[in-house]
């Protein structure tokens, strides 16, 4: 089977092959819009599947791997900031507070799909404006839900706890990609 990564994100690039795959990154252009209600704990999952819907048809022995990170606060979505002054608001409320980060994987062949999401609850101590500011121009999270990634600086200094997969605040949930893939034999 030919496994199809449908993602240009270097950390899911680089955890699917500390799992040992072996896989093609492919490119997909989807307009990742949430409908207006949607729950929270439904969003990540919704766009992992939008992207893997938006993909062309799969043949036989084609696997696509499509995943989603949101990160929430307070009933909030925050996905990727617009800009620095975005990032800034995002990190100032996330700011000695617990979140949670979703992250929703989609992988489909030509005649099945399967999504799931998981959870983790994060905790990070205050931030001071000059530690965010510091944060935005030297890692540049324009490109990560919520502002930031566990891996960089914020992750190591300023998370105090966290419940749950430390690979799915990364971006992938890498227990049940091994899982699924391994079911589909994959593996």
């Amino acid at each position: 089977m030919k496994l199809l990564l449908a993602s240009q994100s270097p950390r899911r690039k680089e955890l699917l092959t500390s799992l040992g795959f072996d896989f093609e990154v492919v490119k997909i252009d989807c307009e990742e819009i949430l409908p207006e209600h949607i729950k929270i704990e439904e969003a990540a999952a919704y766009l992992s599947e939008l992207k893997a819907d938006t993909f062309r048809s799969l043949v036989s022995d084609e696997v696509l791997l499509t995943a989603d990170t949101v990160v929430a606060i307070d009933h909030q979505i925050l996905g990727k900031p617009r800009d620095e002054e975005d990032a800034f608001s995002m990190l100032q409320s996330l700011s000695g507070k617990t979140h949670q980060v979703y992250t929703g994987i989609t992988i489909r062949t030509a005649d099945q799909i399967f999504t799931e999401t998981d959870v983790a609850d994060v905790t990070l101590a205050p931030l001071s404006d000059d530690e965010i500011q510091y944060y935005i121009q030297n890692y540049k999270p324009f490109d990560k839900a919520g502002s930031y990634g566990i891996q960089e600086w914020l992750g190591m200094a300023k998370i105090t706890d966290m419940k749950g997969s430390y690979y799915t605040i990364m971006g992938l949930p890498t227990h049940l990609v091994y899982k699924i893939l391994k079911e589909i034999s994959v593996i």
